[in-house]
């Protein structure tokens, strides 16, 4: 009894063990839940037009966390279109529910405001990082306070010596920046002008700076959001109002992570505050970290915008703050009253605290607003920015400007922040007016080769330069009618221009004018003439493969072959057979090689279709075994050569070269450009050819055009040639595909900057085109200009996998043969049948039309293999000879015998084969 109690008591005791085994269970599962569920979530609010601000507030996350293994802060980031208010009061209201202590709000005035009354009813800290004024309790504007920087930029503006100056600013919100600036000299100081840039006018400023243009001052304060001041700028270069004469301030702190490279050789003066500095350790890690796998100094000086390095800050803010704090969210909804009574208590120790973030010290006043900070002073050159001071709210503008570093050589020094008027003319792809809708001024209206060239000796010489169109669009030369210089070389000559440049040819009368650069481009004279046209097929394309030669050679193989089988055949007895196996000792034989089924096996094997002959003596065997091998080989290079006959079509030029186009080959005619250096060659060549083909074109002037374009015209729609440099038809080949170059370069010359006489930079700016040849600068250059800009590499070729189709033309031939050869078996058979019942009619006595009906009557039946004879004739009759089928030269006789001849039959068949050899 004891026993069995004991028993039943062990059960009972597992299952208590295995009890408290899943309760323990279940209470670590339900203590793991509740640390997931007091993470610390943090929002963001960002425009899905800036996605950089979601990558860095990740990026910051998971540097608080790695910092404090304590901390379990998680992101909660929601994208808006910019400035849409509603949007963001949705998803705000949205993201309250998931626990948030704190949200960083967007940059756009409109929705930011709509987030800040919200957190404001919800007592829930926002993280501001906009340009602005208020700070409301729970709100934590990271950003340095505006009317502080306005004092900095009053500090600079003294520190630079301006009395008067114009303050150019975008909209009402940016007057109290510039509210220090307007109380320096009070009422009775030197003159502050106001402007406006901002007047709803769809981004065209131009009107605003005109008026900016004609007033007296030469120093401007510029106060704008980084969306509108790329553009504001690009306008200012295109007016004029970006040269030494002028001077600039930019208030915004963002300005440096704008594309600054096409101002950097203007010559003007920009200056700017900086509040994130690239030099700073902590940003370089943090932007390598950020741009992992990307180019984050493209045409940037800073590769973090202050909202992001802002955000990233703010992060770290509130990282430091639950350092101290461990105040546990909860779950609101804007649909009720309700509010966290912790967030004004985070936010006012948020204010308290103190760090060094990528912005540099932060530090809040008694109002929560970011007054102490510093800020570093940098100023545009040609080498990018540099800084050039510093200035702090305790300490003001310092100056530390470096001394200028020359990288380039003493000589090269020289044109440093010199202004040259650059002359060219209108020539594809040296010099081009922008295709485009806007209305461009200045510079900006010019791009090409040429344009581009003149860019880049610039960049690297340090000068400025304004273009200006030739009016009548002439290269230049000496006018032989008044012996005076015309075109863009009196333009030099006279000094109104210092430089030109278009496809300007070095020539010897022209360098006795002005002065020359090394060529920047060598070329040649060449011929510019439409594609070689396809060759038409022939009828009788499929004998192409062989030459007549081989055809000959070949119809003479195929009769010695032939006749050398019917010789054969009849020399070897092996070729002789008993027609009739029953009659065992027959009195004629048989040979199956007459002449006619010679031809016919000979045409067979060639044909490789086979005739069903098989020879059996070793002489004939052998012959037929020649003919094989020979016709395997035949057929297989005449198989190769068909398919490439047939696919790969023949194109014809009439001409090839100078020589043809001088004799006048195809009717031909040619011509140069009036007045052009091409024109000139031909005038002073000494070879007979070129001095042929001048002669001609003197002769000829209604084939001498006035431009290049009018040449290229006339080629593509009528028989001419047109006399022009390599590299412009290079250029137009590229473009127009019925178009290529004919022969080689008839001369070698090059491509040069033009100047006035003894100019002193022509070394200086050779050496630097020197220099760009060997780095390989112009050669991209001029891949860009040639094959890609303006509809290049239209006509690059491109390799077809797929064998174009043949049509009825390449085949004709084909069919002709075919349609011949059936025509003459339909003939002779015709034939063949009156014939036949011509003879039977007479044999039989009856009338010959009714035979021939019968006979028609039955062919068009069509139906049945096999024909009733009409006319029987007796077998034993010696006369009967006409019913049996004769053989010419195989045999003497193929009649035919029973199945079971007897005695009498075969007598029979005997006596007519003898009497048969008789006749």
């Amino acid at each position: 009894m004891l026993e069995r109690i004991s028993a039943d008591a062990r059960p009972k005791g597992q299952l208590g063990s295995w009890s408290i085994l899943l309760i323990s269970l279940c209470s670590l599962t339900s203590l793991l839940d509740s640390c997931r569920a007091e993470r610390t979530n943090v929002g963001l609010i960002f425009e899905n037009t800036n996605p950089d601000l979601e990558k860095i507030f990740h990026l910051a996350i998971e540097k608080a966390n790695e910092q404090n293994e304590e901390l379990n802060l998680h992101g909660v980031p929601v994208s808006i279109e910019p400035n849409n208010a509603f949007e963001a009061s949705k998803k705000l209201c949205k993201m309250l529910r998931q626990h948030l202590v704190a949200v960083f709000g967007p940059s756009t005035n409109m929705a930011a405001r709509h987030a800040l009354s919200i957190c404001d009813a919800k007592e829930l800290p926002f993280l501001d990082t906009r340009w602005d004024f208020g700070a409301q309790l729970p709100t934590i504007n990271l950003h340095p306070h505006p009317a502080q920087v306005g004092v900095a930029i009053k500090d600079l503006v003294t520190a630079l010596g301006w009395e008067s100056f114009t303050i150019i600013y975008e909209s009402g919100e940016y007057l109290a920046t510039v509210n220090e600036l307007l109380k320096m000299y009070g009422t009775t100081g030197p003159t502050i002008t106001l402007r406006r840039y901002d007047l709803d006018l769809n981004g065209n400023y131009r009107n605003v700076l005109r008026r900016i243009r004609n007033a007296e001052d030469k120093s401007f304060v510029v106060v704008g959001s980084l969306d509108t001041l790329p553009e504001l700028f690009k306008q200012v270069q295109q007016v004029g109002l970006l040269t030494s004469s002028y001077r600039y301030i930019i208030g915004n702190l963002d300005w440096q992570t704008m594309d600054l490279e096409p101002y950097q050789h203007a010559d003007s003066n920009i200056t700017g505050l900086r509040l994130v500095s690239p030099a700073n350790e902590q940003v370089l890690e943090v932007a390598k970290a950020l741009y992992e796998s990307e180019e984050p100094f493209q045409n940037v000086s800073c590769p973090l915008t202050n909202s992001m390095a802002l955000i990233y800050d703010g992060i770290q803010l509130l990282a430091e703050t639950y350092r101290h704090v461990n105040f546990r969210p909860i779950t609101l909804s804007c649909g009720d009253d309700s509010a966290w009574d912790k967030g004004y208590t985070l936010v006012n120790y948020m204010k308290s605290l103190s760090l060094n973030g990528l912005t540099g010290q932060i530090h809040f006043d008694y109002e929560g607003l970011r007054t102490d900070f510093q800020l570093e002073v940098i100023e545009l050159g040609v080498s990018g920015m540099q800084k050039i001071g510093q200035w702090s709210s305790a300490d003001g503008f310092e100056m530390n400007r470096p001394a200028p570093a020359h990288t380039l050589e003493p000589d090269m020094r020289s044109l440093m922040n010199k202004s040259f008027v650059v002359v060219t003319a209108i020539s594809e792809p040296y010099g081009m007016l922008k295709e485009t809708a806007d209305k461009m001024e200045g510079n900006a209206q010019f791009e090409g080769f040429g344009i581009e060239l003149i860019d880049e000796l610039s960049k690297k010489l340090g000068f400025t330069y304004t273009f200006y169109l030739q009016p009548d669009n002439k290269y230049g030369g000496i006018d032989p009618k008044t012996g005076e210089w015309n075109g863009m070389l009196r333009e030099i000559i006279d000094h109104r221009a210092d430089m030109g440049i278009t496809d300007l040819t070095m020539t010897s009368e022209r360098e006795s004018g002005v002065d020359f650069t090394i060529p920047f481009m060598n070329l040649g004279i060449a011929i510019l003439f439409r594609k070689p046209m396809k060759e038409p097929p022939k009828l009788f394309s499929f004998m192409s493969p062989f030459s007549g030669e081989v055809w000959l050679w070949l119809g003479l193989a195929y009769m010695g072959v032939s006749i050398s089988m019917f010789v054969l055949g009849r020399m070897s007895p092996a070729e002789w057979d008993n027609p009739y196996p029953c009659i065992e000792e027959p009195t004629e034989l048989e040979n199956q090689f007459s002449f006619a089924n010679c031809l016919w096996f000979s045409i067979g094997a060639l044909l490789q279709q086979g005739s069903e002959l098989a020879p059996k003596a070793f002489s004939t065997r052998a012959v037929a075994s020649s003919w094989w091998f020979f016709t395997l080989i035949l057929v297989s290079s005449y198989t190769a050569n068909l398919a490439a006959f047939l696919t790969v079509e023949s194109l014809v030029t009439p001409i090839e070269d100078a020589e043809d186009l001088s004799e006048n080959k195809g009717g031909v005619n040619y011509g140069a450009k009036n007045g052009g250096s091409t024109f000139t060659f031909f005038k002073d060549a000494k070879y007979p050819t070129y001095q042929k083909m001048y002669e001609f074109m003197k002769d000829h002037p209604q084939y001498m055009t006035n431009s290049n374009q009018e040449g290229v015209d006339r080629v593509e729609n009528s028989n001419y040639a047109f006399l022009m440099e390599s590299t412009t038809i290079e250029y137009i080949t590229e473009r127009r595909c019925t178009l290529t170059q004919v022969g080689a370069l008839l001369d070698e010359k090059g491509y040069g900057i033009a100047m006035r006489k003894n100019w002193p930079y022509r070394d200086v700016l050779s050496q630097a085109i020197l220099e760009m040849q060997e780095q390989g600068l112009l050669t991209k250059m001029k891949t860009k200009w040639w094959k890609e800009k303006r509809g290049g590499g239209a006509c690059s070729e491109e390799v077809d996998s797929d064998a174009s189709s043949l049509g009825f033309a390449n085949l004709g031939g084909v069919y002709l043969v075919m349609f011949v050869g059936s025509c003459f078996a339909s003939i002779y058979g015709l034939i063949n049948c009156v014939l036949s019942s011509y003879w039977t009619a007479r044999e039989n006595k009856v009338n010959f039309k009714d035979e021939l009906l019968d006979e028609l009557r039955f062919i068009i039946q069509c139906s049945g293999n096999t024909k009733a004879v009409k006319y029987p004739k007796n077998s034993g009759s010696s006369s009967n000879s006409n019913a049996s089928s004769k053989s010419k030269g195989s045999s003497l006789s193929v009649d035919t015998l029973p199945e079971d001849p007897s005695d009498a039959d075969v007598e029979a068949v005997r006596e007519r084969r003898t009497n048969h050899a008789k006749k």
